[in-house]
């Protein structure tokens, strides 16, 4: 798991490859994360973006940009936090993931951004 603060908002992140649900011969690997988001500043936030940059063993670069994380825009009182899971699929057996959330202050309307700190994602016999 890694994770990372920024501006009292705490992102922690889990991944885990999916062999059922992936194909090496036809080079398609599936990898689940979970990430957990924690709001530790003294003042409610909401999700408001995401951005993630996408990167395989073969230098190849996606991004992928939107509205909230999997269909919600949660909103986080201080000391709570929100989890969620999804997947990435890569053509190579490694890969790597970050990004960020835009914010919200509630109380303020500012926006920030928080990052998403950057993991691995490996196939469970490269690891061995």
């Amino acid at each position: 798991m890694v994770t990372e603060v920024t501006e009292g908002i705490k992102i922690s992140v889990e991944t885990a490859y999916q062999p059922s649900y992936s194909y090496p011969k036809k080079s398609l690997y599936l990898f689940s994360y979970r990430v957990d988001i924690e709001n530790c500043s003294d003042q409610a936030v909401k999700l408001l973006r995401r951005h993630w940059w996408i990167y395989d063993a073969n230098g190849m670069l996606r991004e992928v940009e939107g509205k909230g994380v999997v269909g919600e825009q949660p909103i986080l009182k201080p000391g709570e936090n929100h989890c969620y899971s999804s997947t990435c699929d890569l053509s190579t057996e490694i890969g790597k993931m970050k990004g960020t959330y835009l914010m919200e202050r509630i109380m303020t309307g500012n926006q920030f951004y928080v990052n998403i700190p950057e993991f691995s994602m490996v196939v469970n016999h490269l690891l061995n």
